[in-house]
């Protein structure tokens, strides 16, 4: 099986690199990946970026060579909800976009770029059976709607109207609808996971320097647990 885990930064990437040894690099386009053979799965590490440009480039560079079988998605997001908090995981069934106002331009919703999806749904049998994983392990997670931008949302002034416009949102970062719009077309399993960094306020830069790496190596922990695992 071939496997590709994507993440927007370095330090994001930092686990997956120390847990899979004896990798080589491989250039996709303008993207490095990582290549490395885990009990007879290629695993292709990459960085996407910060943004959602860079995130769609960077996974298409990856699709277009190689065919694989399933996308991991990986990092921080911001809260936009009161019940979630630094630290948790959120397991997306859904991305939008929440820079995206199109609805004078037909009819179209809040998030919805013209002539795609106004949601892309995260339904695959892949991501339930991770999914499945993680309660066996008694990983306490989120499931719900992240919303994408290409702006650091670090106040409460940014994030009101995204709350208006997006009340069921419970997270806020800047490349998942991106790679869920790459994955839709492409037709390959997306699963997604993000953790908490901050509350997407006036204390996000400081809490988001502090808290991604901790949480970023949460999330690679599970993800490279379920790798190792699988038949």
């Amino acid at each position: 099986m071939k496997i590709a885990i994507i993440v927007p930064m370095e330090i994001e990437a930092a686990y997956y690199g120390k847990h899979f040894h004896s990798g080589k690099k491989e250039m996709f386009g303008s993207t490095e990946f990582e290549h490395f053979s885990v009990n007879g799965n290629d695993i292709y590490l990459g960085l996407s970026g910060i943004g959602k440009v860079q995130a769609a480039m960077n996974l298409a560079n990856l699709l277009t060579s190689v065919d694989v079988d399933m996308i991991f998605m990986t990092g921080s997001a911001g809260s936009m909800n009161k019940d979630v908090h630094r630290e948790d995981l959120i397991l997306p069934n859904s991305f939008t976009y929440h820079d995206a106002h199109n609805t004078l331009a037909g009819d179209y919703v809040e998030g919805q770029i013209p002539h795609e999806p106004a949601r892309f749904k995260l339904d695959s049998p892949e991501r339930a059976q991770f999914g499945k994983y993680l309660k066996e392990k008694g990983v306490n997670y989120k499931e719900g709607l992240i919303v994408t931008g290409d702006s650091f949302i670090a106040s409460d002034v940014q994030k009101v109207p995204i709350k208006n416009n997006f009340p069921d949102a419970l997270g806020v970062e800047m490349e998942g609808a991106a790679f869920a719009q790459v994955a839709y077309h492409f037709k390959k399993p997306l699963i997604a996971m993000r953790a908490i960094s901050d509350n997407g306020d006036e204390n996000a830069d400081n809490d988001f320097d502090s808290f991604v790496k901790k949480v970023g190596a949460k999330a690679a922990k599970l993800i490279c647990d379920y790798i190792e695992e699988m038949d």
